[in-house]
């Protein structure tokens, strides 16, 4: 063996061996035969010139030499491996789907978040369907029932919106007069508001959109009176770019859950993300088992 290249193998065995002071127990752990931890011990001999262990009938025990050289043999391989620790977590991204709807709620919060810790960064993937779950992603923001096991981060809650620059009707009957804004191919969150607030008038101006995010654009840029959710719109009325003008809210039954994967199976900094999104939510445990939505 050359005295150039260090036996990173051989010194590995080592240490395991000492641990043990058994062949049998650090074969099983390095899952290696007997015969073979003995050679790597043997070879690490050879190329430092010494004995380490000395062997009798009841196992092993270290030599002089052995003892000597083993609190920084283990010292060496524990800062080599915290320092590949440090490099494989610095360049984990966290795989998140969520759903288009939620970026106006969700983007802010990644960019605070990447802000404040660079060293974090989530690979970002957005979708139409609300059906799916995690399927290969790390967490998973799903809309619609409470899922069992989940954090519900919100509850869909609908208001009207309408640019700030445009003129606040006086009352949900004055809407009549308006272009409305719908989320979807229907009609449905419109007509759930206005239930609620025991209002009937006809809707003879319409526009429909994909998804609430293109009605709250649409709502922006003075086309209509968008219904939105009011946790997808807190940004935008905070900056002054919408108003709410009624103060009428409805929840929908619908929330925002967000799943994660178990922690045995979690990639680095996974826990801090969901803390992250979840610190300023009211946020508990979903459990439709015990009848908690």
């Amino acid at each position: 063996m050359s005295r150039s290249s260090l036996p990173l193998n051989a010194i590995h065995a080592f240490l395991v061996t000492a641990r043990h002071l058994n062949l049998t127990h650090a074969a099983s752990e390095l899952c290696l035969t007997q015969g073979a931890v003995s050679r790597k011990i043997a070879a690490l001999e050879q190329w430092l010139g010494l004995t380490l262990f000395d062997r009798h009938a009841r196992g092993l025990r270290l030599t002089p030499q052995g003892a000597a050289l083993l609190p920084e043999l283990r010292q060496g391989f524990e800062l080599m491996e915290q320092a590949s620790e440090k490099a494989r977590r610095s360049h984990t991204s966290i795989r998140l789907k969520a759903p288009t709807c939620a970026m106006r709620w969700l983007v802010p919060r990644l960019v605070a978040l990447e802000q404040q810790r660079p060293d974090l960064h989530v690979a970002l993937t957005t979708t139409l369907d609300h059906a799916t779950q995690l399927e290969n992603y790390d967490a998973a923001i799903v809309y619609g029932k409470p899922h069992a096991g989940g954090i519900c981060l919100f509850a869909e809650s609908l208001t009207p919106v309408i640019a700030a620059d445009q003129p606040c009707p006086e009352s949900p009957s004055a809407l009549a007069a308006m272009t409305f804004l719908h989320p979807t191919g229907d009609s449905r969150d419109w007509q759930c508001w206005l239930a609620a607030q025991r209002v009937t008038l006809s809707m003879r101006r319409n526009q429909h959109f994909a998804t609430m995010d293109l009605a709250i654009s649409a709502a922006i840029q003075g086309f209509g009176v968008a219904i939105a959710d009011s946790n997808l719109v807190e940004s935008d009325i905070a900056s002054g770019r919408l108003i709410k003008p009624f103060a009428g809210e409805v929840k929908t039954g619908a929330v925002y859950t967000l799943l994660q994967r178990p922690a045995a199976d979690a990639p680095p900094f996974l826990a801090e993300l969901v803390a992250w999104l979840c610190r300023d939510q009211k946020v508990t445990q979903s459990l439709l088992s015990a009848g908690l939505a």
